[in-house]
């Protein structure tokens, strides 16, 4: 089974308000996020919050997800994906899981579902996406790379590990992948589309 990680935990610095709730397609960029997985077989659906958590959780639709508050969010990205998976360790059995963020709008269903798809038959333990000549969320690890993610620290992603296991890492296109909203002009240009 597949799970979803969703983080969401920052405080969008850069932006001066939390992005987890910016209006977009009729919802907000984390309840789109988080439809976008339910749209899949794949579960549990676990979102990382952190910084505005409990603006945060006002703001999302209760569904069928878990969500888990990480308490070290200032540390950076390495901690809320850290909480992720130790959750998943605790409480799921799953062969793999995703890890995608809330401010990638052009993340849908049939991406994730062919990330899985690929993983099947490539048979390589980590899946990522490709775009502006660099490889990146979403990611999927095979189970055997949890203590490796268990082991993160501060700022540092999940890109260390598909660096380091470039011969069990395939890519797959996802050119919209660049598109994220970290400042007032990224979201924008979003609503310029």
């Amino acid at each position: 089974m597949t799970a979803i990680i969703i983080l969401a935990a920052g405080q969008s610095s850069r932006l001066g308000k939390p992005k987890q709730l910016l209006p977009y397609q009729n919802t907000n960029l984390l309840q789109h996020s988080i439809n976008t997985a339910l749209k899949l077989p794949y579960r549990p659906v676990v979102v990382v919050l952190g910084a505005f958590a409990d603006d945060i959780l006002s703001g999302i639709t209760p569904k069928p997800i878990d969500v888990i508050i990480n308490t070290h969010w200032e540390e950076g990205m390495a901690s809320s994906i850290r909480a992720g998976i130790d959750y998943l360790q605790k409480s799921a059995q799953v062969d793999d899981a995703i890890i995608m963020l809330c401010d990638q709008p052009h993340v849908d269903a049939g991406l994730l579902s062919q990330m899985v798809k690929t993983r099947q038959q490539s048979g390589k333990g980590i899946v990522a996406c490709g775009y502006n000549d660099t490889m990146g969320v979403p990611v999927l690890f095979d189970q055997k790379y949890f203590p490796e993610l268990l082991n993160l620290a501060g700022q540092e992603g999940a890109k260390k590990l598909l660096t380091t296991h470039t011969s069990d890492t395939v890519t797959i296109p996802f050119p919209m992948g660049a598109v994220d909203i970290d400042t007032d002009d990224d979201y924008k240009n979003l609503n310029k589309k």
